[in-house]
C-alpha cells in the first residue's frame, strides 16, 4: 500500500522553530496540505470546525493542552477517534511511549529526526508496514573473511567517539592488527537511531548517552556497559542574540537546546539553570522559565544562529567551539566546570556478544583504552583524524585547528582514563529520576561489567577512577562559574579566530592587502570583456560568459569605497564561490593584483576592530598580520549578498 501525498495533516507543535523545521521535512517528503496549530486547545478548535484531517502530528509538551491531552479528546470524539495520530516529542523515554500507546497513538517519533524516520513513522501511523516495524529482529554475528568475528560499532559526530575513530585509523594504519575481532564503524544521525540499532540488535556495540543506555537496559534491550567513552568534553553557549543581560535573566522565557532528555546534559542544564533561580523543563510544564527542547547536535548551531528566541545550548564538543568560532555565540560554561571528570557517553555492548565473544570484547576495550590515551598525548594527530571520522561527508565543516584547540582545553574532554565508576552512574540515575521525574533505577551491578576494564587498565587507572559528585559540590561549583567565565574572555578570542586558520589568497588594491580563503576560490583569470546589466549598483560591472556559465562581476575597489582606476596587465578577476538562497553562485572580484597564497594561523590574525554599523566596515571579517604588513580578510558573504538578484 502506497500512502498519497495530498492528505491533510494537521501539525501541532508550540515552538515556532520546530515547527517550521518540521514542516520543512514534510515538504521535502512532498506533503503539501498542512494546517498549523500552536497546541492542544487550538488543535480542538480547528478539528471542531473541520475533522476532515488524514493525520495529525503533535507534540507531547505544550503550554494550555499538552499532545498527550489533545489525543484522549481525539479518541473519546465520534468524529475523530479514527484519525491517525502521530505523537512527536522530545520525551524519548520507553515509559512515554507506553503512556502513549495505551491512549491510542498510532505511531511515536522521538525528536530529533530526519526525513527518512519522519516518513517511516507516517506509515506506520497508516497500518502501513506496522507489523513489518514491530517484528523482532533475529541477531546475527557476523564474521569476516579473515575468519574473526565483526564488531559493528556505531556513534554520532562528537568528540565524545573520538577513541573509536582514533582505533579504527590506526587498524587501517597497521599500527594495531586485532587478533580477535574486525572493526566496522557506522555513523548515525541522532541518538534515536542510535538507541533503535541496539533495540532491533543490527549493531553489537554502541556509543552511546549514559542516561538512554539505561533506559534500555531498564526495558529490556541486553546490554552491558564495559567502558567510560570519555569524561568531560560537553560546553554550554550562549546565543550572542537577544539582549545585554549576561546573567541568569538572559535565558529566561527563552528556548535551551539539548541533545536529548536521556541525557546527561539535560541534568547538567537542569542543575545550572536550577542552581541559578531558574526553573527549567520541558516545554508545556508547569511554571518552566527556560524551555528545554531536544535539537539534533549538528543542527544546534545552525538553530541558534540569527534566532533571539533560543538563549543557547548544552552539547558534546566540537560543536559549541565551532558555533563560537563562527561568531555566533558565547562561552557559558564547560561542564567540567559544574563537575569535574563527570561520565557522559558509555561504550556499551550486546550481552550476547560478549557471553560469545568475551575475548574480542577484552582485546577492542584493551585497543579503546590504548586510543584514548593517544588521544591524550597526540592531540594534534587525534585532531586530524577528528575531521575525516566525525565529519566525513564534510556537513559541518570541521577543521583540525578547532578540534585541536577542543582537545588541548584544560578543562576539556578527558579519554586517557575509562575505568566506569558505578557511583557517578548512580547520581546520575538518582537525581534524573527523583528530581527530575525521568527515567528509572535501575541495578547498576547488572548493567556494569567491569571484567573487561578490571583485566586492560592499569592500576593507576582504577585507583584514580574515584568519584567525587555530591548535590553540594555540584552547587558550589555553579557558584564559581561566573567568575571562570570573566577569567576566559581570552581564551573565547582564541576560540572565535580558529575558523579562520587555513591557506589565504593574498592581493592587492593599491597599496592595501586583502586576503580570501582559498577554498571559496575557483579560478583566477585576466581581464575579459564585461557585459553591463542596466540598473544595477556602480560597483556591480556586469557579467561575463565563462565557458558558457554567466557570471556576474564586480568591482572591489568600488565596493569598499575606493577610487576606480583603469584596469592594466596585472588586473585579475578572482572567481569564488558563494552559497546564496540555498544554491551555489559563482561571483567575480575584480582586483588590482594578486600576491601569492599563504597558511595562516589563528595567532596571525585579529578580530577585525568595532568601527561601528557602517556600510564600508562590515564586509572586514578580520586583519591579518605578515611580517611588517596587514592584511584585510574579507567577509566574501557580506560583499557578495547585493549579487542575488541578478540570479534571477
Amino acid at each position: 500500500m502506497k500512502l498519497h501525498k495530498d492528505i491533510r495533516i494537521l501539525l501541532v507543535e508550540d515552538a515556532s522553530v520546530m515547527r517550521k523545521l518540521e514542516i520543512k521535512t514534510l515538504h521535502s517528503l512532498d506533503y503539501k496540505n498542512i494546517n498549523e496549530a500552536e497546541n492542544g486547545s487550538q488543535a480542538i478548535e480547528i478539528l471542531k470546525s473541520d475533522s476532515k484531517y488524514d493525520l495529525i502530528i503533535s507534540d507531547w509538551n505544550m503550554p494550555v493542552m499538552d499532545g498527550y491531552q489533545l489525543l484522549q479528546w481525539l479518541r473519546a470524539n465520534k468524529e475523530t477517534k479514527e484519525i491517525p495520530f502521530l505523537m512527536a516529542t522530545g520525551r524519548g523515554e520507553k515509559k512515554e511511549i507506553e503512556k502513549a500507546s495505551k491512549a491510542g497513538v498510532s505511531s511515536f517519533i522521538a525528536k530529533p529526526f530526519n526525513k527518512e524516520e519522519l516518513e517511516e513513522k507516517i506509515s506506520e501511523a497508516f497500518g502501513i508496514n506496522k507489523e513489518e516495524n514491530k517484528k523482532e529482529y533475529k541477531r546475527e554475528i557476523k564474521t569476516g573473511t579473515s575468519g574473526k568475528v565483526i564488531i559493528k560499532a556505531i556513534h554520532i559526530q562528537i568528540t565524545d567517539h573520538l577513541t573509536l575513530g582514533v582505533l579504527k585509523n590506526l587498524i587501517k594504519r597497521n599500527e594495531i592488527v586485532p587478533k580477535y575481532f574486525e572493526l566496522e564503524t557506522e555513523c548515525l544521525p541522532s541518538w534515536n537511531a542510535v538507541a533503535k540499532s541496539l533495540e532491533n540488535g543490527t549493531a553489537d556495540a554502541a556509543f552511546i548517552l549514559a542516561p538512554l543506555a539505561m533506559d534500555l537496559f531498564n526495558y529490556g534491550v541486553p546490554l552491558k556497559l564495559i567502558l567510560f567513552a570519555h569524561k568531560n568534553g560537553s560546553i554550554c553557549v550562549r546565543n550572542k542574540m537577544g539582549g545585554e543581560v549576561h546573567g541568569p535573566e538572559f535565558f529566561k522565557n527563552k528556548s535551551f537546546f539539548i541533545p536529548h532528555f536521556m541525557s546527561v546534559h539535560n541534568m547538567l542544564g537542569h542543575l545550572y539553570f536550577h542552581n541559578q533561580g531558574l526553573n527549567p523543563g520541558a516545554s508545556g510544564e508547569k511554571n518552566v522559565d527556560v524551555e528545554f527542547e531536544v535539537v539534533a547536535p549538528v543542527k544546534m548551531g545552525e538553530f541558534l544562529a540569527g534566532n533571539p528566541k533560543a538563549s543557547g545550548f548544552l552539547v558534546a564538543e566540537p560543536l559549541g567551539t565551532k558555533s563560537i568560532a563562527e561568531g555566533n555565540s558565547e562561552l557559558q560554561f564547560l561542564s567540567s566546570d559544574i563537575w569535574e571528570n563527570h561520565p557522559c557517553c558509555v561504550l556499551a555492548v550486546q550481552e550476547d556478544f560478549i557471553e560469545k565473544h568475551p575475548e574480542a570484547i577484552k582485546e577492542f576495550t584493551k585497543y579503546i583504552v590504548q586510543a584514548g590515551k593517544i588521544i591524550d598525548q597526540k592531540p594534534g594527530f587525534a585532531a586530524e583524524i577528528a575531521v575525516e571520522f566525525l565529519d566525513p561527508t564534510k556537513e559541518l565543516g570541521l577543521k583540525v585547528p578547532i578540534l585541536k584547540n577542543v582537545l588541548t582545553e584544560p578543562k576539556g574532554i578527558k579519554t586517557n582514563n575509562l575505568y566506569p565508576v558505578k557511583e557517578d552512574l548512580n547520581f546520575i540515575q538518582h537525581y534524573m529520576h527523583d528530581k527530575m521525574g525521568m527515567g528509572s533505577i535501575i541495578n547498576l551491578d547488572k548493567f556494569v561489567d567491569l571484567k573487561f576494564a578490571e583485566a586492560v587498565c592499569s592500576d593507576q587507572d582504577k585507583s584514580d577512577a574515584t568519584s567525587c559528585v555530591s548535590e553540594k559540590y555540584i552547587t558550589d561549583n555553579i557558584k564559581g562559574i561566573t567568575h571562570k567565565a570573566e577569567n576566559r574572555v581570552v581564551d573565547v578570542r582564541k576560540k572565535e579566530l580558529l575558523n579562520m586558520e587555513g591557506k589565504y589568497l593574498k592581493f592587492n588594491l593599491g597599496a592595501e592587502g586583502f586576503g580570501i580563503e582559498i577554498l571559496r576560490i575557483i579560478e583566477i583569470i585576466k581581464v575579459v570583456p564585461i557585459t553591463k546589466v542596466p540598473n544595477t549598483p556602480n560597483f556591480v560591472k556586469g557579467v561575463i560568459n565563462l565557458r558558457g556559465s554567466v557570471v556576474p562581476v564586480l568591482d572591489l575597489r568600488l565596493k569598499i569605497g575606493m577610487a576606480e582606476i583603469e584596469y592594466g596587465a596585472k588586473t585579475r578577476i578572482v572567481i569564488i564561490e558563494e552559497e546564496m538562497d540555498a544554491a551555489k553562485m559563482r561571483v567575480g572580484l575584480i582586483v588590482d593584483d594578486v600576491d601569492v597564497v599563504s597558511d595562516v594561523k589563528a595567532g596571525d590574525i585579529d578580530l577585525a576592530p568595532d568601527f561601528g554599523e557602517t556600510d564600508k566596515s562590515n564586509f572586514i571579517k578580520a586583519v591579518m598580520k605578515s611580517e611588517d604588513k596587514l592584511y584585510i580578510l574579507l567577509d566574501l558573504t557580506a560583499i557578495v549578498t547585493p549579487l542575488h538578484k541578478l540570479r534571477k
